[in-house]
């Protein structure tokens, strides 16, 4: 297979993953803070990054293991490595 066919085959379904993640982010009221942009000056990145906001720890554990992302994430797999980290909120004090 060739360059050219492996990228737009990687662009199908990369296309075809966020539109299925979509169903279960709405579904468990994800809400996008980061979603590429400029990064990092430190350690070791990946080409992209994703990160999101749920309400609770719990909802965001709920999202990751429903069907809709479990289906979403099978259209992933094939052609993009990534991490997927869910680290619960701090509400505490901040800086002066």
């Amino acid at each position: 297979m060739d360059r050219s066919c492996r990228c737009e085959r990687t662009l199908r379904a990369t296309q075809a993953y966020a539109q299925a993640n979509a169903i279960a982010f709405s579904k468990y009221g994800a809400k996008f803070l980061v979603r590429g942009g400029r990064r990092g000056v430190e350690g070791q990145l990946r080409s992209r990054h994703v990160v999101l906001e749920f309400d609770s720890y719990e909802k965001a554990i709920a999202c990751y293991r429903s069907p809709e992302y479990q289906a979403a994430i099978k259209l992933r797999l094939p052609v993009s490595v990534g991490d997927i980290v869910i680290v619960e909120g701090y509400d505490g004090p901040q800086p002066a």
